[in-house]
């Protein structure tokens, strides 16, 4: 194989685009590439470097191949070497001022294990099967245009595949073999897409992925970057969609990464806004050009390479304020006096800009925890979905208070919406949510044994019937007493126990109702799809609401979080007919005690004006009802 003819050293186009913040392909640049049967480029940006080496274990780590410096801060250089190949290591020994430093390649698409930091070369490639998946999402596109979502049920479940499952010896699986399992868990637990923890390299396993080293490539901790792309494949295969948290808030110190990677601050900010002061970690200088060409480029990469259906990014709340975690004085307000980062506003639009653009049919989550406006509206900084804090932690304060202490707290059931159609969200209960000795979500839950299922059983019916998608943590499902624990896989074990079991299909039918129901997420973004009947029942600890689909067709659902069952409580329904309960969290094969209604319920004129049915309310219990359609004699 000859050297390709379309090599060049430097191209003058390409670092242009990088350096107005425009390349959205830098990886097809930067980084390391095949130019030759035995030759290969390698450039890199360091612009404030005195000189730059290319080196590896073909010369001993050495000082001997010089790299060759652009206008514009690119070195690069071309090696030719026979036994250079895939999964060969290299670093790039950088010098200024006299002092000399390894780092690896910001756009290496592979590296070592962990520990190691140093780049592997790799040029991964896949025979991809998940064609009737990437058709069938297509028709999102139109709806992303509008600031919709579109009419399909989301229901996310949130792992972390470090701990989701190990081996016997407590060893990784690969992605190879955690692919099957997930694939035929998320499919028979009723979810609609998995989202993954971040899978881009990271040093340290107790980070979660959250501090990425090597953003172009998947941790090699299970294996090479075909084995992810066969993880999404085989998810895909199965009908599940692939989210994928991603990083560009903040980057760790280790010595070989991101960190003052020429000598000095390059993709972090300096002065003071160039740190988290409590998380120990570099902010990215998103109002940087190269800096957006670097994580534009990653977020397109994991969409195009890898086939993945979105991007969650991370702690978007931390870029867009400059106060963000920094008292009085510790701070340097922007031009107008305020604490907007307008770097970062721009950074997000053009970010999700470009997803439009590049893969229409894809979308991006915002992890944003204020109120900041129109985060998922395309005047405002663009993205599909936001994470509904708020109304998690409202939500979750009410179901840990006792219950009789409900009747104070109401309002947190309530409040939620007050702005729920305001954008486009996504209630999540994610793993922020059982660490830190918050306890696990079952254990939040008030009471004793048996009322803390009910009310995690309550609770998840509240929850999926709200309008919003939905998105849960891994080990919620199996009633974990104990925190999420990143360093060991989940207590499968206690599914050997009556309770727990019962929950598990609690969980899973509860999921499969949500996904053949049009009412719960046709309008899931939209006021049309939602009518309160009791909002302010306080002191019953009761709220009830109905639920709409575009058709007009209606489900009846009312929450009792009390700890009383509540006979001939009057529900209304606005119109004649006979009703039929359709879901109870009290049913016993959930590990309820049967508290249902039985039969028809007929609608009958209240006194109070309006129609109503009498229904039986479990203590600490979610019903749900619907009006029967009789067939027309034919």
């Amino acid at each position: 194989m000859p050297l390709n003819k379309d090599f060049s050293l430097h191209d003058d186009f390409a670092e242009y685009l990088f350096g107005v913040g425009e390349n959205y392909k830098a990886q097809e640049y930067l980084g390391a590439h095949r130019v030759g049967e035995h030759s290969f480029v390698f450039r890199v940006w360091a612009p404030n470097a005195d000189k730059v080496y290319l080196c590896g274990d073909f010369n001993g780590w050495g000082a001997d191949i010089p790299m060759h410096r652009s206008e514009s801060g690119i070195w690069a250089v071309l090696f030719e070497n026979a036994g250079f190949g895939t999964g060969s290591r290299y670093k790039f020994l950088i010098e200024r001022d006299g002092r000399r430093f390894y780092k690896s390649d910001p756009y290496a698409f592979s590296s070592e294990i962990p520990a190691g930091g140093s780049s592997r070369f790799a040029e991964p490639s896949f025979d991809w099967n998940d064609k009737a998946h990437m058709d069938s999402i297509k028709d999102n596109a139109p709806y992303f245009l509008r600031d919709e979502m579109p009419p399909k049920p989301m229901n996310i479940y949130e792992v972390h595949l470090g701990s989701w499952r190990r081996h016997w010896d407590g060893s990784f699986l690969s992605y190879y073999e955690a692919a099957d399992q997930l694939a035929d868990y998320a499919v028979g637990m009723g979810y609609t897409h998995v989202e993954l923890l971040p899978v881009a390299e990271h040093p340290l396993d107790a980070s979660w992925g959250y501090q990425v080293c090597g953003y172009y490539a998947p941790t090699s901790r299970f294996g090479p970057p075909e084995g992810f792309m066969y993880l999404v494949d085989r998810l895909h295969r199965s009908g599940i969609g692939v989210i994928l948290d991603w990083v560009p808030a903040h980057f760790p110190k280790d010595e070989h990464g991101l960190f003052e990677f020429d000598g000095g601050p390059l993709y972090e900010y300096s002065g003071r806004r160039k740190e988290h002061p409590s998380w120990g970690t570099r902010c990215f200088d998103v109002a940087r050009n190269q800096v957006r060409s670097f994580l534009i480029s990653n977020a397109l990469y994991w969409l195009g390479e890898y086939h993945v259906d979105g991007l969650r990014v991370d702690a978007v709340a931390s870029m867009l304020y400059l106060d963000f975690d920094r008292g009085p004085g510790e701070w340097d307000p922007n031009p107008d006096g305020g604490n907007i980062d307008y770097g970062a506003v721009e950074f997000f639009k053009k970010l999700n800009a470009a997803v439009t653009k590049y893969y229409p049919d894809r979308f991006t989550v915002a992890e944003e925890s204020t109120a900041f406006p129109d985060v998922t509206k395309k005047h405002g900084l663009g993205f599909n979905l936001k994470w509904n804090m708020g109304w998690m932690h409202d939500t979750l304060d009410y179901v840990s208070a006792h219950p009789l202490a409900r009747a104070e707290e109401h309002w947190k059931l309530s409040f939620g919406l007050s702005y729920a159609f305001s954008e486009n969200y996504v209630l999540a209960i994610s793993h922020d949510e059982v660490v830190h000795c918050k306890k696990s979500l079952l254990d939040k839950c008030a009471g004793r044994y048996n009322a803390k299922f009910a009310n995690l059983r309550a609770y998840l019916a509240f929850m999926i019937t709200h309008p919003g998608k939905n998105l849960l943590f891994m080990g919620a499902e199996l009633g974990q007493f104990s925190e999420w624990k990143f360093a060991s896989q989940l207590e499968w074990f206690l599914l050997d126990n009556e309770k727990h079991y019962k929950l598990h299909r609690f969980v899973a039918e509860l999921n499969a109702f949500y996904k053949n129901s049009p009412e719960l997420y046709a309008m899931e973004c939209k006021p049309e799809g939602f009518r309160w009947i009791f909002a302010d029942n306080a002191i019953d600890n009761v709220i009830a609401y109905e639920r709409i689909a575009p058709d007009g067709k209606k489900m009846t659902v009312a929450v009792n979080f009390s700890g009383l069952d509540r006979y001939d409580y009057e529900i209304p329904v606005g119109e004649d007919g006979s009703f039929k309960e359709i879901f109870n969290t009290d049913e016993i094969r959930y590990g309820g005690f049967g508290f249902v209604n039985e039969g028809v319920l007929t609608a009958f004129e209240s006194g109070f004006g309006g129609k109503r049915i009498r229904v039986k309310l479990p203590a600490f219990g979610a019903v749900i009802f619907q009006k029967e359609i009789k067939e027309k004699a034919k």
